[in-house]
């Protein structure tokens, strides 16, 4: 146990060293978000920047994954669900009546917790989105936005002589990069991932882990992560929420490291969680 935590404060001082990037992508201030009577984010505020990837870690119901669906507008499907506060997206306000949450979900890509693939040939699920948005004028434009997002889900090598075949049929690990890539086909500023790799094996979430890493030269990742080793080995910051609350919020490195609240350290110690 010592030495699996002595390598994963090795990995996050290391991403620290290695970050890129600081401006400013997202903004929160003052989130609160309602299901009903149950208060499940409580006076949230946070910084998220661009070409970072982020972690949210903290134990199951903490509120780590509603926050995240904020940040796309997933809980406007909740009916029961409320969020006050303010959330911007490179200053813009993401819940002005103005915002279109379908256009807001081309520039937030989200990858979830368990593969999903369309039940359409691989070539189809890539295409879905672009097709929507109208971002392909010609057949031709629409196969060079399909092979851009399979090499970005580095896949392409594995599936391009079967563009035709259904995505349910790929392996789980296959699956999940393949989602990835329709989540970046329409060219997302942000991508959002909530337990990526929780369904897959070692050798696909590593594989996953290694996307991810390549990704946030593109993109703002946040992900919601319980294996602390991930968010170690991933992310250069990382929050940590507790009962609705947003605890701690800084550099990888210094999270597990030196955490500022004790909160934070009896978390990554394994006195609660």
């Amino acid at each position: 146990m010592v030495n699996k935590v002595n390598n994963m404060l090795d990995d996050a001082r290391l991403k620290d060293r290695t970050m890129t990037g600081t401006d400013i992508k997202i903004t929160a201030r003052n989130v609160q978000v309602h299901y009903g009577t149950s208060h499940a984010i409580k006076d949230l505020n946070v910084d998220i920047l661009n070409n970072t990837v982020t972690a949210f870690i903290g134990p199951s119901g903490c509120g780590k994954s509603t926050f995240l669906r904020c940040l796309n507008r997933m809980n406007d499907t909740i009916a029961s669900c409320r969020v006050d506060g303010e959330i911007k997206l490179d200053s813009e306000d993401i819940y002005d009546k103005k915002v279109d949450p379908v256009q807001l979900r081309a520039k937030v890509g989200m990858v979830f917790q368990k593969p999903n693939p369309f039940p359409k040939s691989i070539y189809d699920n890539v295409a879905y989105g672009p097709r929507i948005h109208g971002l392909a004028r010609s057949k031709a434009d629409l196969d060079d936005i399909v092979e851009k997002a399979l090499r970005r889900g580095a896949i392409w090598d594995e599936v391009k002589d079967r563009l035709q075949s259904p995505g349910t049929g790929l392996s789980g690990g296959q699956q999940q990069r393949l989602c990835i890539a329709r989540a970046v086909a329409t060219e997302p500023e942000v991508l959002l991932m909530d337990e990526p790799c929780s369904a897959l094996d070692p050798i696909a979430t590593a594989q996953v882990e290694e996307l991810i890493d390549e990704l946030k030269q593109n993109y703002s990742v946040v992900i919601v992560t319980h294996s602390m080793q991930q968010a170690a080995r991933v992310s250069q910051k990382t929050a940590f929420f507790h009962l609705g609350n947003l605890v701690e919020y800084g550099e990888t490195g210094q999270i597990f490291t030196n955490p500022k609240d004790p909160r934070t350290e009896s978390y990554i110690s394994g006195r609660i969680g």
